[in-house]
């Protein structure tokens, strides 16, 4: 290929990508030579990080609870006959297991409720 050649596909590869981008949405910009250039604009999450924290927040304070109204050696047993189970039910297993942020708000979960 001469320069010339391999010039030219990188320009249309660029313009392919900004054209594949600009697809999923774009915003009209002025330049400050009076130019009007068309720009991708970033594609969003589906779902927004406040609701994703707040799901892990509403997670961990119900395994707090769990542990609170079960007790460490009731949670425990729980967590035991669950490792038996299917892969599904170890995998269970393994996400409701006693963190130190579980048993952290269980103890103060403890502290208000009794």
């Amino acid at each position: 290929m001469t320069g010339k050649q391999l010039e030219f596909d990188q320009r249309v590869h660029r313009l392919s990508k900004k054209h594949q981008k600009m697809s999923r949405g774009y915003r009209a910009s002025m330049r400050k030579d009076g130019l009007v250039v068309m720009k991708p604009q970033r594609v969003r999450s589906a779902v927004p990080a406040k609701v994703m924290l707040l799901s892990l927040l509403a997670f961990f304070a119900f395994k707090a609870f769990l542990l609170s109204s079960l007790g460490p050696s009731g949670y425990q047993y729980r967590i035991d006959s669950l490792n038996e189970g299917t892969s599904v039910e170890q995998a269970g297993a393994w996400v409701m297991q006693i963190d130190p942020l579980s048993e952290a708000m269980a103890v103060q979960l403890n502290k208000i409720l009794y």
